[in-house]
């Protein structure tokens, strides 16, 4: 990674974004040094400007900031870094340094349609999304059928646990149909959202 630290006079901004929640953390800076021990140690290392030195992020609080990604923007002169926060982000402690709860987990759907993407394309003898690719769109729509009937029934009884079973296994056969049509579940989105207009 070829990171522009002349252009900032040594330092380089860095966003700090939850790699699982997308949500913006906070801003800092780092300076070569900072940079290099948070490539080697894997938490969030940044150069204090009012401090005057390095600074690691939670090193009095415990609140790390663990890496998941670093990406370069198209200048070479500012990062993003995707991380899993150990706590609170912001010194006053808050989730963010904007004040904003860090919350909200449909990035995890993102993904899991990414990987059932894979299984279509790569499938394996192990895989029971593959099987199911294999077996056919009826086959794949009868299982979602089946899957709703259970959290139907599922939603008449009190036990929540069963019932949240019931709703993962509908959820990931319906990702798997709208795989199978070939349809984007940004495109399901879409039409929910043009919905509320």
């Amino acid at each position: 990674m070829n990171i522009d630290f002349q252009k900032g006079g040594g330092l380089v901004p860095v966003i700090i974004q939850d790699a699982v929640t997308r949500n913006v953390l906070m801003l800092g800076y780092m300076n070569e040094e900072a940079y290099t021990k948070t490539k080697a140690e894997g938490k969030v290392t940044f150069f204090s400007r009012t401090k005057n030195r390095l600074w690691t992020k939670g090193e009095t609080t415990g609140h790390f900031l663990h890496v998941v990604d670093i990406k370069i923007d198209c200048d070479n002169d500012t990062l993003l870094i995707k991380v899993k926060p150990d706590g609170p982000t912001c010194h006053t402690g808050t989730d963010t340094c904007w004040s904003e709860v860090n919350s909200g987990r449909t990035f995890f759907i993102e993904k899991l349609a990414n990987v059932i993407k894979d299984r279509r394309n790569n499938p394996t003898d192990v895989s029971y999304t593959a099987s199911l690719f294999k077996k056919g769109i009826n086959k794949i729509a009868q299982k979602v059928g089946e899957e709703a009937v259970e959290i139907v029934i599922e939603a008449k009884d009190n036990n929540d646990d069963l019932f949240k079973g019931e709703a993962a296994d509908l959820l990931y056969h319906y990702l798997i149909l709208l795989e199978a049509k070939n349809i984007p579940l940004d495109d399901v989105i879409q039409v929910l959202e043009s919905r509320q207009k």
